[in-house]
């Protein structure tokens, strides 16, 4: 019974993390006043504030002792931890830009790289209903790449760096609020030597230049962007890569829907193809898992 809470519980925070993810192009558009890669600057310093601040308070540095004990787990939080940066880096210039719908296509080709990665590197195995919704998805998303009449470069960087992190998230054996606490350290530094530069003289304008609304916005970040990593990294560990994969479509399916509703981005037909591909297999993952769980519950009546 725990180990399915424990499953439970992870589905629904991998879900909050996705739907938050799903809603943030709103969140920086707000910000477009401000220079793209001096929002991910004060991202970056303001959740490392809240991270590292609240864990000093709630548990002193044990939490940081204990990472370090394992050199080979801190390390690999330091490789999290850019993989992470560049995500965040390429995705906010990609939404300022005026990208909203191909950062989509980057999280819609993501769940495929993620289930792939679960299969070749996890040995995670995926029956034959999985595989459909996995040829599904992939046509879905080689149909849309395809029509967009160039090589998808944003959603490339953003599939590939986000898919990697997640991959070392399920790897590094850390709690949750811990890792992202160690992920934090290591970008913090670069980042705030970057938000001091840009402040004298080269472009900066927190406190005198962007207004008080934009400076908010700019320190809310910090939760704003906290929150569904914990959530992620809890749930990653507790459910499998290839469930999380499928999982994953909920963040661009919302990501598609606001560049599309509200920022009025193009949208054709051809699009719609590729995207009815992706949701179809999306139905038949979840008829298979479905189908599994009732099979489960047949061989196992008692679990």
């Amino acid at each position: 019974m725990n180990s399915s809470n424990d499953t439970r519980n992870g589905l629904w925070a991998t879900t909050l993390a996705f739907v938050i993810w799903g809603l943030f192009p709103l969140y920086w558009h707000l910000l477009k006043e401000v220079p793209s890669f001096l929002i991910i600057a004060h991202r970056i310093v303001w959740s490392a504030v809240l991270l590292v601040g609240g864990l000093g308070i709630v548990r002193g540095w044990g939490w940081l002792k204990e990472v370090w004990a394992t050199p080979r787990r801190f390390w690999l939080l330091g490789l999290s931890s850019l993989l992470i940066a560049l995500n965040w880096s390429l995705y906010i210039w990609a939404v300022n830009a005026g990208h909203v719908v191909e950062t989509s296509l980057g999280y819609f080709i993501n769940p495929l790289l993620s289930v792939l990665l679960g299969v070749m590197v996890l040995g995670e195995r995926l029956g034959k209903l999985q595989w459909l919704a996995v040829v599904l998805a992939a046509l879905g998303v080689a149909w849309l790449t395809w029509q967009s009449g160039r090589p998808p470069w944003i959603a490339i960087g953003l599939s590939i760096t986000f898919g990697l992190y997640g991959l070392l998230r399920k790897l590094v054996v850390v709690d949750a609020v811990s890792g992202l606490g160690v992920e934090s350290l290591f970008m913090v530094a670069p980042a705030l030597a970057y938000v001091i530069w840009a402040e004298n003289g080269h472009g900066g304008g927190f406190i005198s230049g962007w207004g008080l609304g934009n400076d908010a916005l700019l320190v809310l970040a910090g939760a704003v962007s906290a929150i569904p990593l914990i959530a992620f990294a809890f749930g990653v560990r507790r459910v499998p890569l290839t469930v999380v994969g499928l999982l994953q479509y909920i963040a661009p399916t919302l990501q598609f829907l606001v560049g599309v509703l509200v920022f009025r981005e193009a949208f054709n037909a051809n699009q719609l193809v590729g995207f009815c591909l992706i949701w179809a297999g999306l139905v038949v993952f979840a008829v298979a898992g479905v189908h599994k769980a009732r099979m489960a519950r047949v061989v196992s009546p008692t679990a």
